[in-house]
């Protein structure tokens, strides 16, 4: 069983890390990068496939040279065994389409096709949701979007799937897909590791990927875009066909936060803190029959 995550940078949006300029527009350069948070269910999917079916697990990325931390930071959390990054400033400024078309070419050129390509939802920083079933449409794959939890059977080269579909009433479908096949997760997707051999495969994976990671630019390649043989007018700036109309700054919102420093020694600030909290521990004490 092969399996492919897509990851990618996306700026640090907690409270603190964002920097902007003085007319409210993200400043990329003096932003921390980090690893969308919704590839990490993508990642939790991969780790699920490769601890019940074995085989192999590989991270891909398109972006600059940095993004070599956050594969490295996929590699520890998924157990990856190779990384893939597509770089190249031919392939800078690209929009979704653009990206999918440069994300399905290096997953064809890979020496063994996947079995299964993971995707998560959508970015934190474009929120379009687009890339995944458009890297998908490049390879003419069958998907299932919104997948909550998943299995594979394969003897019959078969993948089964619940996926949340959200409406007036959310409803659960389980569907199959046939191999090769795209999964986009959705952010309530759980692994599960019923069985104590998968509990003890998990275990020793984490174990085995500890050396890799520390060593990750060994296990990694980069293509450029001419290893891609990818024609420039198809990719980067010059094959996105979105049009920016307009960007409105980012307002700066005023801090109204206030921070009370408490110590364990200090009983009446202590006092106080129980007193807050006390509300909304009731709840669980009930649950509990206290």
């Amino acid at each position: 069983m092969r399996s492919v995550v897509l990851t990618k940078g996306v700026p640090d949006f907690r409270e603190g890390a964002v920097s902007f300029d003085e007319d409210g527009h993200l400043e990329r350069g003096k932003t921390p990068t980090v690893m969308n948070p919704n590839d990490e269910f993508a990642l939790k999917a991969a780790l699920q496939t490769k601890v019940r079916h074995g085989g192999n697990v590989s991270v891909m990325s398109m972006g600059p040279p940095g993004y070599k931390e956050v594969l490295q930071e996929a590699m520890e959390s998924v157990y990856a065994d190779d990384l893939y990054l597509l770089s190249d400033r031919e392939m800078a400024a690209a929009d979704t389409w653009a990206t999918g078309m440069t994300l399905a070419t290096g997953i064809e050129k890979m020496e063994e096709r996947p079995d299964v390509v993971f995707a998560g939802f959508k970015t934190a920083d474009g929120e379009t949701g687009h890339t995944g079933p458009q890297t998908d449409w490049c390879l003419d794959w069958p998907i299932v979007t919104h997948v909550i939890s998943l299995d594979i059977d394969e003897e019959e080269g078969i993948l089964r799937a619940k996926r949340l579909v959200e409406g007036e009433f959310d409803e659960i479908e389980t569907v199959e897909a046939p191999l090769p096949c795209f999964v986009v997760t959705d952010p309530e997707f759980e692994p599960t590791y019923r069985k104590a051999a998968h509990r003890l495969t998990w275990k020793d994976l984490r174990e085995e990927t500890q050396d890799r990671a520390e060593n990750f630019e060994d296990h990694l390649t980069v293509w450029n875009q001419e290893e891609l043989n990818l024609d420039p007018d198809y990719i980067g700036l010059d094959g996105s066909p979105t049009i920016v109309s307009s960007v409105d700054p980012i307002p700066k919102a005023p801090s109204e936060r206030d921070a009370t420093m408490v110590t364990p020694d200090d009983e009446e600030g202590m006092a106080e803190v129980f007193e807050e909290i006390a509300p909304f521990t009731t709840g669980a004490a009930e649950a509990e029959g206290d």
